[in-house]
């Protein structure tokens, strides 16, 4: 049997060179979520609380629907925040640790990062003794409830969806602030309104 030459003739009758491989698509790196912002561009995140902890509901009866998003202890997370929020982004609040764990609601960024006063309080479960005034390790950020969604969306059907696959929640789950592209912000929304 006859196998295919990987050297094609040319017109001229000479062998040309094997054409080249083109690499795979590298899949999404997060880094956008620091890249420089077009005037007026919003981005989008993702948080997690459980819901015994802090939930959507305790959110809404917050004065002004609103609450420092404070206790950040987790680098990358912290870095996504500090580096990365800004304000008028919109956010999902997700339920975690739960039976039937999901995007519940909507906010918004309306305080931009800093220093996470926790950090200096010895009394506090979030004091870190590496962190002075001069120089914090820690920050939050203030978020305002926006919309409660009528229809959560769970997890499960987060995963079933080919567009999500490569969503920060699904590939690194364990951070508790993450990003979120447009593609995903626009689906997520519209399985809330057409679950």
């Amino acid at each position: 049997m006859a196998t295919k030459s990987t050297n094609r003739k040319s017109k001229s009758g000479k062998r040309s060179a094997p054409k080249k491989r083109q690499p795979a698509p590298k899949k999404k790196s997060w880094t956008a979520a620091f890249a420089p912002r077009e005037f007026g561009e919003r981005r989008y995140w993702l948080v997690k609380s459980e819901p015994n902890v802090f939930s959507f509901d305790d959110l809404l009866r917050k004065h002004n629907k609103t609450t420092h998003w404070d206790g950040v202890r987790n680098f990358v997370a912290r870095n996504f925040m500090r580096d990365g929020m800004k304000l008028g982004d919109r956010v999902f609040f997700y339920h975690s640790s739960t039976g039937d764990p999901g995007v519940v609601g909507i906010c918004e960024v309306v305080r931009e990062a800093c220093p996470d006063p926790a950090q200096l309080d010895a009394a506090s479960d979030y004091f870190d003794k590496k962190a002075t005034k001069e120089k914090p390790i820690w920050y939050m950020v203030d978020l305002r409830a926006v919309a409660q969604m009528t229809h959560p969306v769970p997890l499960t059907q987060i995963k079933t969806r080919r567009e999500l696959r490569h969503m920060a929640l699904l590939r690194i789950g364990r951070l508790s602030v993450t990003p979120v592209s447009l593609t995903e912000w626009n689906v997520i929304t519209q399985m809330a309104e057409n679950l």
